[in-house]
């Protein structure tokens, strides 16, 4: 069992920057993979970013390539998501979920045991 809680999301400005933060209890969070999804008012849950157990490999959506990393303490049991040049449309609350594959190859949100209660986010234009 892991439990996951976020926490960093906040209100910034577009263009603002903003690092969320996952923190998981638990011995194994280190062999599992983790990812960032996201949920804006009105439509379905996103995937975000994933990385793998060693946070050596990454994967991203097209829409935030470039702009958000994702990263992994596996001393802390730590995962974040630094958030760049954010824009209104990133406007979500934000989720972490861990996925007992170790990859970084899978985003689809059905494979991912767990999931924290979520962050809000809210860009202002």
């Amino acid at each position: 069992q892991v439990q996951l809680v976020e926490s960093g999301g906040g209100l910034v400005q577009a263009g603002g920057s903003l690092r969320l933060s996952c923190a998981a209890s638990g011995r194994t969070f280190s062999s599992y993979a983790m990812g960032w999804f996201r949920q804006a008012s009105g439509k379905e849950r996103e995937f975000v970013a994933v990385v793998n157990w060693s946070g050596v490999s990454t994967n991203y959506a097209d829409s935030v390539k470039g702009r958000f990393t994702i990263s992994r303490d596996n001393v802390k049991n730590t995962v974040y998501l630094q958030m760049n040049s954010l824009k209104p449309e990133n406007t979500a609350v934000y989720y972490c979920a861990a996925n007992t594959y170790p990859g970084a190859a899978r985003t689809n949100q059905r494979e991912f045991s767990y999931w924290g209660q979520g962050t809000q986010v809210t860009v202002s234009s």
